[in-house]
C-alpha cells in the first residue's frame, strides 16, 4: 500500500518520491532526498534501509532492535527541511538541517538535527547529527 502523498513532505507521491529508494530501485542523487528517504523509512519502519543507509564504518554501532522499537512506537507527524549546505549530485559531503515532528506518549515532539551526510562510490550515507 502507498500513500498519496509521500511522508517526507516533498509534495510528490510516496511512486514518484521516496518509494524507489525504499524498494531499492533506485539511489538518492542528493543529501537531502537520503535524509528525506530516511524520515519516510522511520514512518514506514523500514529499518533495513536505515541501516542500508548508514556510513559503512557507523555500522558497527547500529542498535537495530532500539532502532525499530523507536520507529514503531512513535507516530510520525511531518518533516521539514530548514537548511542545506552541499549535498548535490556533484558533491560528495553535505548537511541538511531538519525538523521532524512525531507524537509519543500523546504529545507532540520535535526532533530538530542537523545531519552530516557524505558519498561514496556514487552512494549518499547518512554520517553523523552535528552540533547545530
Amino acid at each position: 500500500m502507498t500513500e498519496k502523498t509521500c511522508p517526507c513532505g516533498d509534495g510528490k507521491s510516496f511512486d514518484a518520491c521516496c518509494g524507489p529508494y525504499l524498494s531499492r530501485a533506485s539511489v538518492p542523487v542528493t543529501a537531502e532526498a537520503l535524509m528525506r528517504s530516511r524520515y519516510t523509512a522511520f514512518v514506514r519502519q523500514d529499518i533495513s534501509y536505515l541501516r542500508t543507509t548508514l556510513w559503512p564504518k557507523n555500522l558497527r554501532g547500529f542498535d537495530e532492535v532500539a532502532t525499530a522499537k523507536w520507529a514503531a512506537e512513535n507516530h510520525w507527524t511531518g518533516l521539514t527541511v530548514l537548511d542545506v549546505q552541499k549535498g548535490g549530485a556533484a558533491d560528495r559531503e553535505g548537511t541538511v538541517l531538519f525538523e521532524a515532528r512525531y507524537l509519543s506518549g500523546g504529545k507532540l515532539n520535535t526532533h530538530r538535527e542537523c545531519s552530516r551526510f557524505r558519498k561514496k562510490a556514487g552512494n549518499w550515507y547518512y554520517v553523523e547529527a552535528l552540533a547545530h
